[in-house]
């Protein structure tokens, strides 16, 4: 199925509805009976699913990080001054605008082709993408680099995918059992404490905002951050918490960030967000 967010592709996804664009015509399909379940990137899902509907698996999850792909160059430190680099990610964004500064900045929007073709052209130096999505579709030969969580910290959910059903419906129960194998315990422990940060935050496309955990064994470590789109204000937090208490350690992290003024620094960015859409 080709959802609005594959269609609309001359747009920021922030000014157009976000990341849910790429998930409501399958749940119309799948509340009209034409499917039985749908699969997401679990980045492109909302927080709140509409009533009725549940994520009944959350696959073992790929690479992570973000990667770095150019035809010219083996990394973002290499990028001389003024050099373009596309992404369609405000995180992205925010985070490359505060350790390099003398980087231009654009908006790469389309699938992975339509962006791997624009880099091709000559209409970037360089693109960020998603490193699971290159590995999946076959194209992890592409990637020159990749960018470590210390220095571009992924978003909610990224590299992990997740299955959705409307468990209200007849058969649901069926369902909800024969996809059970499927789900991986850690990945999905760690995709709901960074989703319960995006929660609090209201995590949108509008908002440059990362959570990523990682468990081992027991433990689960948990880092997250809220930043302006040019880097220039960012809020950082960081706790080591029980595996098996995964919203309550997004809690405790969203209270860290609210002390740093996260609040406020996401109010600026939805005022600018607001403002672009009124021009």
């Amino acid at each position: 199925m080709t959802t609005r967010g594959d269609q609309i592709l001359d747009r920021a996804l922030s000014k157009v509805g976000g990341k849910g664009l790429f998930v409501k015509e399958l749940e119309v399909a799948m509340a009209e009976g034409r499917a039985d379940l749908a699969v997401h990137s679990l980045k492109d899902v909302p927080m709140d699913l509409p009533d009725g509907f549940e994520l009944a698996a959350v696959l073992e999850r790929e690479d992570p990080r973000d990667a770095f792909v150019s035809n010219d160059y083996a990394s973002l430190a290499e990028l001389p001054p003024g050099s373009v680099v596309g992404t369609s990610s405000l995180r992205r964004q925010s985070l490359i605008a505060a350790r390099y500064p003398q980087l231009v900045i654009k908006p790469l929007r389309g699938n992975l082709d339509t962006r791997l073709g624009k880099l091709d052209r000559g209409d970037y130096a360089a693109i960020i993408l998603a490193a699971a999505g290159l590995k999946r579709l076959g194209e992890g030969a592409r990637i020159r680099s990749l960018l470590e969580p210390e220095h571009s910290l992924p978003a909610a959910g990224q590299g992990a995918m997740a299955i959705e059903i409307m468990g209200s419906r007849a058969g649901a129960a069926g369902l909800r059992a024969a996809l059970a194998p499927l789900n991986h315990r850690a990945t999905a422990l760690a995709v709901a404490a960074e989703r319960k940060v995006s929660k609090v935050f209201g995590g949108s496309c509008q908002i440059p905002l990362a959570a990523y955990a990682t468990v081992d064994g027991a433990s689960m470590r948990l880092r997250a951050m809220v930043a302006t789109p040019d880097g220039t204000r960012m809020a950082s937090a960081e706790l080591t918490g029980p595996a098996d208490a995964p919203e309550e350690l997004g809690q405790q992290v969203s209270d860290l960030l609210d002390k740093q003024d996260a609040n406020a620094i996401l109010a600026t960015c939805r005022a600018e967000a607001d403002a672009a859409s009124d021009v």
